[in-house]
């Protein structure tokens, strides 16, 4: 575990922490990535007992999430609360289009928002960075309408900062490759439903049970399967072997077709096909009370 003795890197743990005082009680939309987990060790830090970190589970988290939220939970010693999220039975959120992030947001917030006073909250805190700012966000429209403060975007820090952060905290996740829901792998316009989050669930843990820690594989018209690796896994990945196994496996959990996406990983892919009028970027809302 880091000393600290990089002044700039105290600074930033300094300013984060002393944006989780200035909230009050705080309870962290906690998903168990990189980014909620430097917020809940900061909030812990700052407030104690007066900190919880909020996990939601639903049919779009991956296996495994859960029991690794609780774990870091418990590892960073702040008070951990599980949730059930009901977006799947909201039609705007099955229907997936562009905006779907919003509909799961404002699920997730507004169900925060009717437990505060049982959580005994002030303000309900998500892990959004600066880097975010610059991506299709429709959830943070959710967000703001929720009063929903964003301590690492208030103290502009960066996804490079907060990995930065996780290091020195010694925490596990500090280069875990970004986890981001099951639906987010749906091409907009396919119905998002339990069985293809499953799908897709199963085949990405397929592929990291072989050694690849970036996967995405994504959900297209027909039952296709488009899957991204970085570039240098490529020839490792379309190798006879591989490639055959492959095919046999994601065909037996329900894909029809299975192909590999020659550009590699890029995060956020999806978006590719969004109409650049229709990107809603991430927005930094003022935080309460500021």
């Amino acid at each position: 575990m880091s000393d600290w003795n990089d002044p700039e890197l105290a600074a930033m743990r300094d300013r984060l922490i002393a944006a989780l005082r200035g909230y009050g009680k705080v309870a962290v939309a906690f998903s168990g990535g990189i980014d909620s987990t430097v917020v809940a060790q900061a909030a812990h830090l700052a407030i104690g007992e007066d900190a919880i970190a909020v996990t939601a589970v639903s049919d779009s988290l991956a296996e495994g999430e859960r029991e690794e939220a609780e774990a870091l939970a418990q590892q960073i010693g702040i008070r951990h609360r599980v949730i059930h999220t009901s977006e799947f039975e909201d039609p705007n959120y099955l229907r997936n289009n562009p905006d779907r992030c919003y509909f799961c947001k404002s699920e997730l917030y507004g169900r925060l928002a009717l437990i505060r006073a049982e959580l005994g909250v002030d303000a309900v805190a998500s892990g959004a960075n600066l880097d975010d700012a610059g991506d299709h966000r429709p959830g943070m429209k959710a967000a703001a309408e929720n009063g929903v403060v964003h301590p690492l975007l208030d103290c502009e820090l960066t996804k490079n900062d907060v990995r930065k952060l996780a290091k020195a905290w010694g925490l596990p996740t500090w280069d875990k490759p970004a986890t981001p829901c099951l639906s987010s792998r749906i091409a907009y316009g396919e119905e998002v439903t339990p069985e293809r989050t499953r799908m897709i669930d199963q085949a990405e843990r397929w592929l990291r049970a072989r050694g690849l820690r970036i996967v995405r594989v994504r959900y297209h018209k027909g039952d296709m399967a488009r899957v991204e690796v970085p570039l240098d896994e490529l020839p490792t990945i379309a190798s006879a072997e591989v490639r055959t196994e492959m095919v046999r496996a994601f065909k037996d959990l329900g894909f029809k077709f299975v192909t590999l996406d020659l550009e590699g990983f890029r995060s956020g892919s999806n978006n590719l096909v969004i109409p650049s009028e229709n990107l809603m970027k991430g927005l930094v809302v003022p935080a309460v009370g500021r």
